[in-house]
């Protein structure tokens, strides 16, 4: 039994989505991109105070479906800073026993990077102290999309009965439908919104939103978010009173 399952107040899956950039560079007087080059420096700790917590999986949003319609200069030194990311991960991936894996459409990357991240991904496969995913070229509604036609092509093939499907059959079918659901969600940057992150994995997480900009968050923030998870209840649809009976039985 891990540290998070031992204690329900820490959760399993943190999921974060790391805005703020951008306002970071102008805030600063930097030149274009320079917030993106600062705020890939703020990955590291972040991931390394998770495994000392013993979060069991960290997923972040580096880049959306939506992302590609940013101006071309912006999308090139993205698609760049993902390719140095992954090449400085691997060797602490090893270091630390974590496990890297990529969601979201890889038709749309380079043939460089979809290699790039099918190595890492292979590399780092029996890892099991933590999964670290970035998610690139990925969206909620795709991942949900991508889902229900496989999930088609299985019952038209009879690897599926019709009647069999239910939530917990979709929920096999997402991307990480083999990792714990997401326990909080932490958004960077003072926007107020999921922006087609996580739909489904997150539908019962915690949402923790900060002013914050991701290249000015810190591991200190990071307990900050996970306090403030500790101290919520969590019902699922149920009342106080039967949360806190269970508790007493348990």
């Amino acid at each position: 039994m891990t540290a998070a399952e031992e204690n329900p107040c820490l959760p399993k899956h943190v999921a974060i989505i790391m805005d703020g950039n951008n306002r970071f560079a102008k805030k600063n007087q930097m030149q274009k991109g320079d917030g993106h080059r600062e705020g890939k420096t703020v990955l590291d700790p972040i991931v390394e105070h998770c495994r000392k917590r013993n979060i069991q999986a960290l997923t972040v949003f580096a880049f959306s479906s939506e992302n590609w319609n940013r101006p071309q200069f912006e999308v090139e030194l993205l698609m760049k800073l993902l390719l140095d990311t992954i090449h400085e991960q691997l060797p602490r991936m090893e270091k630390f026993n974590i496990a890297l894996r990529f969601i979201g459409d890889r038709s749309r990357l380079s043939a460089e990077l979809q290699g790039l991240m099918l190595q890492a991904e292979q590399r780092t496969a029996n890892f099991n102290s933590m999964t670290l995913t970035i998610a690139i070229s990925y969206g909620g509604m795709w991942d949900m999309a991508q889902a229900a036609k496989q999930i088609a092509s299985d019952v038209l093939t009879n690897k599926l009965d019709l009647d069999a499907i239910d939530t917990d059959v979709f929920g096999q079918y997402v991307s990480l439908g083999d990792l714990p659901a997401v326990d909080l969600l932490i958004r960077t940057g003072g926007d107020f919104r999921l922006s087609n992150f996580l739909l489904w994995q997150a539908a019962y997480a915690e949402l923790y939103f900060t002013e914050t900009l991701w290249p000015e968050f810190t591991v200190e923030e990071l307990d900050d978010a996970l306090a403030v998870f500790g101290g919520r209840e969590r019902r699922f649809g149920k009342t106080s009173e039967q949360v806190h009976q269970e508790k007493l039985e348990n």
